[in-house]
C-alpha cells in the first residue's frame, strides 16, 4: 500500500492500527467526534463516514483505488465532512449503520460506508465502491457528485429519509412478558440440519465460516436430548476444518472462513475471537467423544496465540493480516519447487503427497497445504513405515517449512488489546487448561486477565481497547459479559473465590449502567457513553455471541454460584425482554437459547468440600457438563461432595467411588 508520508491527516494523533493507516491519506479525515459533526453543521456539508479494521482486505483494496487517489480525494475534501472508524474499537457505530445497510441494500459488509446529515441521520449507505462505475457497481467518482447534489438540492427528501430510517432504527423489538417456547430449542436445531452439508461439514455454501456459535449450541443441544445427529455435525463439521486450508498446517490457527465449500482456500486474516471459539468447541468435543486429533488442535493453536498474538506483558492481540506484499495470502502459500528444495526431494514428495502439493498448485498456481484428499494408511503401505514414523517425518518437515516461513515478510498484526475478545480467549483458555490438566493454560489466562485489571480496568468500569499505553473508549456490554465469562471459567477450572468477588462487582456495574430496567435486557452502550443517533438493546448474535445471551448464560452461573436468588430473577428477565427475537430469528439468538436450555436441564450445583480432591475436580474438569456449576472448599476437615439440583439438595456423600457414579 503506497502512502506519501510527506502528508498527514488529523488520524495522525489517533492509537488505532486501521485509523493510522489510513493517516497519510490525502483526504481530510476527522475522527469520529463532535469537531467533525459541527464542521458538517456550519458548512451545510454531508457527513461521508467509512468503517472498516486494519486486517480488512476489501478496506485495503478500496484505499489504494480511492483514498490515496487525489480525484477521489479532491471531490471528499471539496463536498464533504469524511470521518473514519475503527469498527473493531467502535461497535457502537458500527452496528448502527450496518443495520441502516442491510435495510438499504439487503446485505452488509466491510468496508461500510455511510452519508449522514450533521446530526448523524443516514440518508445512504453502501460497503465497496469501487474508483470508477463498472460491472453495474457505481464508482466514487460517480457516486460523491450526485450525493451532494441530492444532499445540497434535494433537502426535503434527505430530511424525508434520513427521519424515515432513523424511526426504523429505533424500532426495537417489544419487550414480550411470556417467556420463550421451549420448542424454539427444536426449531432451531431442525433450521441446521435442514442448512447442514453433510459432504464437507458446516453450514450453507460458499463462503463458508466456521460458526462455532452454531456448534457450541449444538453440543449443548446434544447434552440435553441425547441425539447423536447433533454431535455427528459438530464432529464432521470440526474434521472438515480441521483438514482443510482454513486451518493453518504449518503455523497453526484458524482463518476467518473459506471461500469455497469444502474448507480449501481461506479468506487469510486470523482474528483472536474465531481462535477463542474454536478452542472452546475443539476442547467441548474432546470432552464428549475424547478423540486425540481435537486435543493435539487446542494444543496447537494455544502455541500459535502464544507466539504470535499475546502481548508480552499477558493480553492478546486482536488479528492478523490476510496481505503481505500487496497481496493476499502471500505469507501462507507455496510452490511445489520451493518445498521440494527446503525439504529435499525425498521428503518433499512425502509432504506434498500428503499435503495436496502439486505443480499446477491448488490456490492461484501455488498451493495451500491441506489434508482434504490425503490417505494416511496409503501413505503407510506406498512408503513401507509405521504411521508413527509418517507422523514423526511430516513434523519434521512441517517444522523446516515453518522455520524458512518465518523469513518471509510478515503480514500486517493489529496489536490493539481488546476487552471484549480477550475474555472470550480467557475464558476459553482456562476452560482448555481444566480439561487438559494442564496448569501452564490457566496461567496464560490469569496472566490475559491480570493484563485488563491492570490496563483496561477502572474502580469496576472497564474500557474497550488497549494500545501503546492508552486505554480508550467506555467499555461496551460484551466487554462486560465476556470478562464475567473469562472470571467465571477462571473460578471453576482453579477453584479461587476472588474471581467469583470480582465477577459480582462486574455483574453490579452491568445493571447499573446498561440494564433496561423497563423492559429488561441490557443496552450495548453505558448510559454514561456518547449518545449516538439511537441506543441500541439486541439479543442477535454475530462473529460472537451478543452480549444479550453471554449474560444470560454467565450471570444464570454466577447466581447459581453465589446462592443469589435476585440475581436469578433478573436474569429470568432477561429472556422475556427477547421472546420476540427469539420467534422471528431464532437462529440468530442461539446464546440466548443456550441459555434458556440450562433452565431445562435439570443443571446441577456440586459442593466439593475438602481436600484433597483432585480426582472429583478432574472428573468434573475433563467431562462436558455445560450447564453444571460446581464450588470448592478446601478449608472443610474431611472430604465430602454434596450434589443440589432443582432447590432440593442431597446429603453429603463421603465415599469416593459412590461421588464419582453419582457425577456420572
Amino acid at each position: 500500500m503506497t502512502t506519501n508520508k510527506n502528508i498527514s491527516n488529523r488520524l495522525i494523533a489517533e492509537k488505532s492500527p486501521y485509523l493510522l493507516q489510513h493517516a497519510h491519506n490525502p483526504v481530510d479525515w476527522f475522527p469520529w467526534g463532535k469537531e467533525a459533526f459541527n464542521k458538517a453543521k456550519r458548512e451545510n456539508k454531508p457527513v461521508f463516514v467509512s468503517i472498516g479494521y486494519s486486517t480488512c482486505h476489501w478496506c485495503h483494496v478500496m484505499e489504494r483505488e480511492s483514498f490515496e487517489d487525489q480525484e477521489v480525494s479532491e471531490l471528499l475534501n471539496k463536498y464533504f465532512v469524511s470521518i473514519k472508524v475503527d469498527r473493531e474499537e467502535r461497535p457502537d457505530i458500527d452496528s448502527i449503520y450496518m443495520n441502516v445497510c442491510q435495510m438499504l441494500t439487503g446485505q452488509g459488509g466491510w468496508p461500510l460506508h455511510v452519508f449522514l446529515t450533521a446530526d448523524q441521520k443516514p440518508f445512504h449507505a453502501g460497503t465497496y465502491y469501487p474508483k470508477e462505475s463498472k460491472h453495474g457497481r457505481t464508482g466514487m467518482l460517480d457516486l460523491l457528485p450526485q450525493v451532494y447534489n441530492i444532499y445540497i438540492n434535494e433537502q426535503s427528501r434527505v430530511v424525508h429519509i434520513s427521519n424515515k430510517l432513523t424511526e426504523a432504527l429505533n424500532e426495537g423489538p417489544p419487550s414480550n412478558e411470556s417467556s420463550i417456547p421451549p420448542n424454539t430449542i427444536d426449531q432451531v436445531y431442525q433450521q441446521l440440519t435442514g442448512n447442514f452439508d453433510t459432504q464437507y461439514g458446516g453450514f450453507g455454501t460458499e463462503p463458508k465460516f466456521p460458526s462455532p456459535t452454531k456448534l457450541l449450541f449444538l453440543l449443548r443441544y446434544y447434552y440435553a436430548n441425547k441425539d447423536d445427529n447433533a454431535l455427528n455435525m459438530v464432529e464432521a463439521t470440526l474434521d472438515g476444518i480441521a483438514r482443510g486450508g482454513i486451518y493453518d498446517h504449518i503455523g497453526y490457527g484458524f482463518a476467518r472462513y473459506s471461500t469455497d465449500e469444502m474448507w480449501l482456500v481461506p479468506h487469510f486474516e486470523k482474528m483472536l475471537y474465531d481462535q477463542a471459539l474454536l478452542l472452546l468447541a475443539f476442547t467441548e468435543t474432546y470432552q464428549i467423544t475424547e478423540i486425540p486429533q481435537y486435543k493435539e488442535i487446542v494444543y496447537n493453536t494455544i502455541e500459535f496465540i502464544e507466539r504470535e498474538m499475546t502481548h508480552p506483558d499477558g493480553g492478546f492481540y486482536s488479528a492478523i493480516d490476510a496481505d503481505s506484499e500487496g497481496a493476499e495470502g502471500t505469507y501462507y502459500i507455496w510452490s511445489l519447487s520451493e518445498v521440494l528444495e527446503i525439504l529435499g526431494e525425498h521428503e518433499g514428495n512425502l509432504f506434498a503427497k500428503a499435503y495436496d502439493l502439486t505443480e499446477e498448485g491448488n490456490f492461484e498456481g501455488k498451493n495451500i497445504p491441506n489434508l482434504i484428499y490425503s490417505d494416511a494408511k496409503s501413505l503407510v503401505e506406498e512408503y513401507d513405515i509405521s504411521l508413527d514414523e509418517l507422523e514423526e517425518r511430516l513434523e519434521a518437515s512441517r517444522q523446516l517449512l515453518f522455520n524458512k516461513r518465518q523469513t518471509r515478510v510478515y503480514p500486517h498484526l493489529d496489536d490493539k488489546i481488546l476487552t471484549s475478545w480477550n475474555g472470550l480467549l480467557i475464558a476459553a483458555l482456562a476452560k482448555a487448561g481444566a480439561t487438559f490438566a494442564e496448569s501452564r493454560f490457566i496461567d496464560l489466562a490469569a496472566k490475559g486477565l491480570q493484563f485488563i485489571e491492570q490496563h483496561l480496568m477502572k474502580e469496576n468500569l472497564l474500557y474497550a481497547r488497549y494500545r501503546d499505553g492508552e486505554a480508550k473508549h467506555m467499555a461496551y456490554l460484551d466487554d462486560y459479559c465476556n470478562i464475567i465469562w473469562a472470571l467465571i471459567e477462571l473460578h471453576q477450572a482453579t477453584g479461587n473465590e476472588e474471581y467469583i468477588g470480582k465477577a459480582t462487582k462486574l455483574a453490579t456495574t452491568l445493571y447499573t449502567y446498561f440494564e433496561d430496567k423497563e423492559n429488561g435486557g441490557f443496552y450495548f452502550t453505558n448510559k454514561e457513553a456518547e449518545k449516538l443517533v439511537i441506543r441500541e438493546k439486541s439479543a442477535l448474535d454475530d462473529a460472537t455471541p451478543s452480549g444479550n445471551g453471554t449474560a444470560a448464560m454467565q450471570l444464570w452461573r454466577l447466581a447459581k454460584i453465589t446462592e443469589d436468588m435476585e440475581l436469578l430473577k433478573k436474569v429470568e428477565h432477561i429472556f422475556s425482554a427477547f421472546t420476540d427475537d427469539a420467534l422471528q430469528y431464532p437462529s440468530a439468538v442461539l446464546s440466548i437459547l443456550n441459555a434458556q436450555q440450562g433452565y431445562l436441564v435439570q443443571a446441577r450445583e456440586i459442593k466439593v468440600n475438602g481436600s484433597p480432591a483432585i480426582e472429583i475436580l478432574h472428573h468434573l474438569h475433563k467431562t462436558f457438563r455445560p450447564y453444571d456449576i460446581w464450588t470448592h472448599d478446601k478449608s472443610a476437615h474431611s472430604l465430602s461432595v454434596q450434589i443440589c439440583q432443582n432447590n432440593i439438595c442431597h446429603n453429603p456423600q463421603t465415599d469416593l467411588d459412590l461421588i464419582l457414579k453419582d457425577l456420572s
